[in-house]
């Protein structure tokens, strides 16, 4: 089974589906409240552990009870939990999201302990990410922090998935680092300053980011799919149809998804379209964890749609 190490934040997520998002200073009355658990680091160890991956979270909570929910839900997805440390200062980070009827949401996040995860913290847990497949993280804990965890694998061979969302400028030598980068067109867009609109400037965007040092890179483009360049493919790779329910966490199921392929060592292009029918069935269901797919749910959508 492929080792997965994931390196991030561990949110809950209070969630109103509601008609429309609210316009600032508006109120908008009716919906459906849920809470789940969320946060894209935790997501994507949940999608990576679903699909197949011998998962190990690296994290901090609160030491309250949204902490104990989601460390109890880890465990039921038989991730390793032995390096997600509980804070006894900050509380567990919350999510506030709105749902509207086409599925696209609006999300506001409390980091509380998530902002609290140091470079020691990933020092600590040295030998878990240098004995993995495949590193995973994003950018909602503290950037220093990545960069540590991301020199770890990287001085050690150890391939780095970095999701750069929330969307910041990333140093060239955290970039160096990276394996594969999985920007969204805006988060493309922050990295090089190309606006990608289409295909050809998800192309130009991917190559200024090959440039900088990054070994393939995977822009994501909604419906349309992920435009994938690396020394053996440069294409866009077609996304799937499906009725959305809820957008929330389809990129986390994605890259936890792609974590897994890439480990097994799927080339890149079959790799992405595994992620693609992952993060496809991500958005037929509400909540960011319970929406992601199991391995057989994954590999029987892609066979039905061949």
């Amino acid at each position: 089974m492929s080792k997965i190490v994931v390196v991030g934040s561990s949110n809950t997520d209070m969630i109103a589906k509601i008609e429309r998002i609210p316009k600032p200073g508006e109120t908008v009355i009716g919906g459906k409240f849920s809470t789940a658990a969320g946060g894209k680091g935790a997501n994507q160890a949940v999608a990576a552990a679903r699909a197949g991956g011998d998962v190990t979270f690296i994290a901090r909570v609160g030491e309250d009870m949204f902490g104990e929910q989601a460390l109890q839900g880890f465990v039921e997805d038989n991730i390793d939990v032995s390096h997600v440390l509980k804070d006894t200062e900050a509380p567990s980070g919350v999510a506030l999201i709105f749902v509207d009827e086409k599925g696209e949401n609006s999300i506001a996040v409390a980091s509380g302990a998530n902002a609290c995860l140091t470079p020691a913290d990933v020092a600590a847990a040295s030998d878990a990410i240098t004995s993995a497949d495949v590193l995973v993280m994003q950018l909602e804990v503290p950037l220093e922090t990545v960069e540590a965890a991301a020199a770890i694998a990287a001085e050690n061979g150890v391939r780095v998935i970095l999701n750069p969302a929330p969307a910041q400028p990333l140093s060239d030598e955290l970039l160096r680092h990276v394996s594969v980068l999985t920007p969204n067109e805006g988060e493309a867009e922050l990295l090089t300053g190309v606006k990608v609109e289409s295909e050809k400037d998800a192309e130009a965007a991917a190559n200024a980011l090959l440039a900088k040092g990054v070994k393939s890179v995977l822009i994501t483009m909604g419906p349309r799919g992920v435009f994938a360049i690396d020394s053996d493919c440069r294409e866009l790779v077609p996304g799937f149809e499906v009725k959305a329910v809820d957008t929330t966490a389809a990129g986390d199921v994605f890259n936890g998804a792609l974590a897994v392929a890439i480990a097994e060592g799927k080339p890149l292009k079959e790799a992405v379209a595994f992620a693609n029918a992952a993060g496809a069935l991500s958005v037929t269901k509400l909540g960011a964890q319970p929406s992601a797919p199991t391995r057989e749910q994954i590999d029987e959508f892609m066979n039905s749609r061949t």
